[in-house]
């Protein structure tokens, strides 16, 4: 009894030893060993080198190639939908823009797709918003990337319709049914970890490079936000109110049809919302499998340091975000618009409607009959100005801001990122991984620990170890900067109203931009090195955990913060000794979101130098040789991604429980 009593309070004392006390004695240990074995078994691998499971990749490749047009399983399912999705997306360019090898001009014309898009804009949203679609659609000529950006508009119009169409009915599903939503959640979140380049490698093994594989990947891609809310949707119906419905004989396709659809109508068109940007920013990446569109123009631009006209496309790709963002946006808070004013909403509203379409019809039929309305005027001199603008402002900050970016640059690069990325790239591959896994159970718990342990046993069998160590250096180094911002400035806009009111608008523009067209100033600024993806992927990460850790101090009870007011607490131990530390599960899943959005854009800095993975996924798309390796570096990234996804989650409901 004794023995068991004495070994019941030493484990008791272990339980009681703060974690960041053991994560210090890992980080010690890690050192101390390093110092002994570094430079050995560092699994590294030269650029044009191949492993096994590269090769076999490779094979794998070769032998679909080969047998693609007479094996039953590609010509009677994937060539099928291969088929029907690049009809789909030749159908809606045919109407909007120039299919190549199609006709001459488009089915409708500028003038056309100019009045249909602000009198939809309006009849969804308001006038503003009209005003808004106009003059957006009306830049996209100006700058002299019409074509473009009507092939984008398709593509992301394909991909989300064929989208919706899986993801509301699934979503509707998942909300009704709690088994299914807890089988269909891990796949979500799966999905959702997943950075946007791994999606295009596996899936042109199957669909080939071209619009429909960009297409299936965009909506793979974006299909997981509608199902979700439309899921939290469904959930978020008062139960009193689908009992009041079954009390009065309603059958549960009653219930669905006039209850539970009609009250989540409004959040369900936040999914779509959430889903149209997230199909935008993969058609602009999709452009590495040679998706048409805006997003060809940036990689192009990207690969030839050419950051005028980068900046003119990228700031296309910016303009029609914004529009399609507030058009929908303006669509869920409609019904509430048309409650505030009464009945007078539909009684001038209904005739204007039906005028507009009238002369949406006669500018369609212009756009189809005449050559001025169909194809847009100019040659645009506006896109030239852009661009040139840019490529002076670019040699400018060169020329003037040499001295103060390559201070910055050198600082982080030598002070954090070269010390970190030698600590990861010459370690044992076995230490880096006993550490990973130790980090793993002790920030997670030992459901997270075991993750760690099949990633990163996974990891090594890629044969992309060292480049997956450069990868993580550059990610890790970066969130620790993102997390600096995103405590400096969550707090001020947590403690004050007014900066908050300042700040959200801009975070929330920052959010809408997809991820290409961070790189483009930062391009002009650093040049082509990894130190431009890191500081891509901080300004892209920070409003993400600015707005998660402001919400978590501002949920501090104020009765707490005023008793340390008036136990004679100054502000900066207001800050430090109750805000914070009550914030903690706001701060670590700040650090989850901050990390995934890290990942995502570190990678597609490999266009702009940052090498390691990012680059071994884009070469795999330019270089037959090296499909293989390309292959796994994507995987590799998964494993990255999902493993830090789980620690930090993990150790996000910890520190809540």
């Amino acid at each position: 009894m004794a023995v068991a009593l004495e070994k019941t309070t030493a484990l008791a004392g272990v339980r009681k030893v703060p974690r960041r006390m053991v994560v210090a004695a890992i980080l010690v240990a890690w050192l101390v060993l390093f110092a002994v074995f570094r430079g050995k078994q560092t699994l590294s691998l030269a650029a044009a080198d191949l492993t096994g499971l590269h090769r076999w990749f490779n094979d794998v490749n070769d032998t679909i190639g080969a047998n693609r047009n007479s094996n039953p399983l590609f010509l009677y399912f994937f060539n099928e939908i291969r088929l029907v999705i690049d009809n789909l997306v030749t159908f809606v360019q045919g109407l909007i823009s120039q299919p190549s090898g199609g006709r001459p001009v488009p089915q409708i014309g500028w003038l056309g797709v100019v009045g249909i898009a602000g009198y939809v804009s309006w009849a969804v949203g308001n006038w503003r918003v009209a005003l808004l679609a106009v003059a957006g659609f009306t830049l996209f000529g100006l700058q002299g990337l019409w074509q473009e950006s009507m092939d984008t508009l398709s593509l992301t119009l394909s991909a989300v319709l064929v989208a919706l169409l899986f993801a509301i009915p699934l979503g509707v599903w998942a909300g009704l049914s709690d088994r299914f939503n807890r089988i269909v959640t891990p796949f979500l979140d799966f999905m959702q970890t997943m950075p946007t380049f791994v999606y295009l490698a596996p899936l042109t093994l199957f669909f080939l490079i071209g619009p429909a594989s960009a297409t299936i990947a965009t909506l793979i891609y974006a299909a997981p936000p509608a199902i979700r809310i439309t899921a939290h949707a469904i959930r978020s119906v008062p139960v009193t109110t689908v009992e009041a419905a079954d009390s009065l004989g309603a059958t549960r396709r009653q219930a669905l049809q006039k209850v539970l659809l009609p009250m989540s109508k409004r959040t369900v068109v936040m999914g779509v919302n959430q889903t149209i940007m997230a199909a935008l920013a993969m058609v602009t990446i999709a452009a590495l499998i040679d998706a048409p569109g805006l997003g060809k123009t940036v990689v192009q631009a990207l690969q030839s340091l050419d950051v005028g006209t980068a900046f003119n496309a990228g700031l296309a790709i910016v303009v029609m975000a914004i529009v399609l963002d507030r058009v929908t946006t303006a669509a869920s808070g409609r019904e509430e618009a048309a409650r505030r004013s009464g009945g007078r909403f539909l009684t001038w509203r209904r005739p204007l409607l039906g005028a507009g379409a009238v002369v949406v019809a006669v500018l369609i039929h212009l756009s189809h009959t005449y050559v001025w309305a169909a194809e847009f005027p100019g040659s645009g001199g506006l896109g030239s100005s852009i661009a040139s603008a840019a490529a002076t402002a670019t040699t400018w900050a060169q020329d003037n801001l040499s001295g103060i970016t390559n201070t910055f640059r050198d600082v982080v690069t030598n002070g954090l990122l070269n010390p970190f990325q030698s600590l990861l790239t010459d370690s044992p591959w076995w230490l880096v991984g006993a550490v990973l896994i130790a980090m793993g159970v002790v920030l997670g718990g030992w459901r997270a620990g075991v993750t760690t342990v099949v990633c990163v046993g996974l990891l090594v069998g890629t044969g992309v170890w060292s480049d997956g160590m450069t990868t993580l250096a550059s990610t890790v180094v970066a969130t620790v900067l993102v997390m600096v911002l995103g405590v400096v400035f969550g707090v001020w806009m947590g403690r004050s109203l007014l900066v908050d009111r300042l700040l959200r608008p801009t975070l929330d523009a920052a959010q809408v931009m997809p991820p290409f067209v961070y790189l483009v100033p930062f391009l002009a600024l650093f040049g082509a090195t990894r130190f431009t993806a890191i500081v891509a992927a901080v300004v892209y990460a920070a409003p993400v955990a600015m707005k998660i850790i402001a919400d978590g101090v501002r949920a501090v009870p104020e009765t707490t913060v005023e008793a340390a007011t008036s136990a004679g607490c100054s502000t900066w131990q207001i800050i430090t000794k109750v805000q914070l530390p009550m914030s903690r599960s706001a701060l670590t899943l700040a650090t989850n979101q901050g990390l995934i959005y890290v990942l995502s854009m570190v990678v597609v800095g490999g266009l702009v130098g940052a090498g390691a993975l990012g680059y071994d996924v884009v070469a795999g798309f330019s270089q037959g040789q090296l499909y293989g390796k390309g292959l796994a570096a994507g995987l590799a990234i998964v494993l990255l991604g999902v493993m830090f996804d789980r620690i930090t989650q993990a150790a996000a409901r910890r520190t809540s429980a």
